[in-house]
């Protein structure tokens, strides 16, 4: 994908500023929960996961969250431009032990102001959306 500016004159509304795929693996949940400090077991263990009556072990929320937010920030070239973000966890992201877990992640303009553009994130796992309202507005210029 091309690099734009977040003032480039010809963004619109409907413009796809970013895209990518994030292949999680087992070790990927690892290394989040070290660098985050949620340990929850569902998190590693397929029997805790099945225990509380979960389809396997799933990726962590903030993770998948932080995911879709990263995918925007090289476009934008400043994670400072960013004036909030939020989301709706939909659905789990299960991690298989061998297979692992593909997220696709694809940024859309919706709004553009004088001050201000809003991008929808599209994230899904599985052909199937994981986060609803996934919302980031970012300052321009």
């Amino acid at each position: 994908m091309s690099a734009h500016t977040i003032d480039s004159a010809e963004l619109a509304v409907g413009d796809i500023v970013a895209e990518r795929t994030v292949h999680l693996t087992r070790e990927s949940l690892v290394r989040y929960a070290g660098a985050s400090g949620d340990f929850n077991p569902i998190h590693y263990r397929d029997d805790v996961a099945a225990s509380v009556g979960l389809p396997g072990v799933l990726a962590h929320g903030m993770l998948t969250m932080g995911l879709a937010v990263e995918t925007v920030v090289p476009w934008l070239g400043d994670a400072g431009r960013i004036l909030d973000y939020g989301v709706r966890f939909t659905r789990p992201v299960v991690v298989d032990p061998d297979a692992g877990a593909d997220v696709g992640i694809r940024a859309k303009v919706i709004t553009i102001d004088d001050d201000a553009i809003t991008i929808e994130l599209s994230v899904t796992a599985a052909d199937t959306a994981v986060l609803g309202k996934a919302r980031l507005r970012a300052r321009r210029g």
